[in-house]
């Protein structure tokens, strides 16, 4: 590997896209973010749970998802679900404001309890390695198309599937989806 894919590698390695064993992440463990209040998280954390990783807007025809994202987070949280949302954006200039006004809208609008991440692209060269890797394990691995896009992720942190927008949080398709994910142990 000559001295530019060793460069390529280093700068992938520091923005967390490969794990510190080398190669390719295994899990959804061997990321990183910043939450909305600027802490850098590890996804580690999570392990074990059931994840709903959602890219998300204020300004959005979708918003109102966060409503049933929320209901879903509290109806679920005590078996093992986290809904995790991620800011974006890219669509529409749908997400404009900083993480403060992003933090206050949810909270003040729909009751948003489950962790926010700081804004992050979810497509293009400046996505976050996170959006990269979840694309990539599933058999859609096409752009992001809209926001709240979901990536539900199992109990040992592999990609389950992947659903569009238009997949509302209380749709019978995600919720036997989170069920059987719920339902499955290690």
């Amino acid at each position: 590997m000559g001295w530019i894919g060793a460069l390529l590698s280093a700068a992938l390695l520091s923005v967390g896209f490969f794990s510190p064993q080398g190669g390719e992440p295994q899990s959804v463990y061997a990321f990183r973010a910043k939450d909305i209040d600027g802490r850098d998280r590890s996804l580690a954390e999570f392990r074990g749970k059931v994840l709903l990783i959602v890219n998300t807007a204020s300004r959005c025809g979708y918003t109102r998802q966060y409503e049933g994202l929320e209901r879903l987070y509290r109806a679920h949280s005590k078996d093992g679900l986290v809904v995790l949302g991620f800011p974006c954006n890219q669509f529409g200039n749908q997400e404009p404001g900083s993480e403060r006004d992003i933090k206050q809208f949810c909270s003040q609008n729909y009751g948003v309890t489950f962790p926010m991440f700081a804004k992050i692209d979810v497509n293009g060269p400046n996505a976050h390695p996170l959006y990269r890797w979840l694309k990539a394990q599933t058999k859609d691995a096409a752009d992001i198309q809209w926001n709240f896009t979901k990536f539900l992720v199992g109990r040992d942190g592999k990609v389950l599937g992947r659903f569009a927008s238009s997949v509302a949080p209380e749709s019978p398709e995600l919720r036997e989806a989170v069920r059987k994910a719920l339902a499955s142990r290690k």
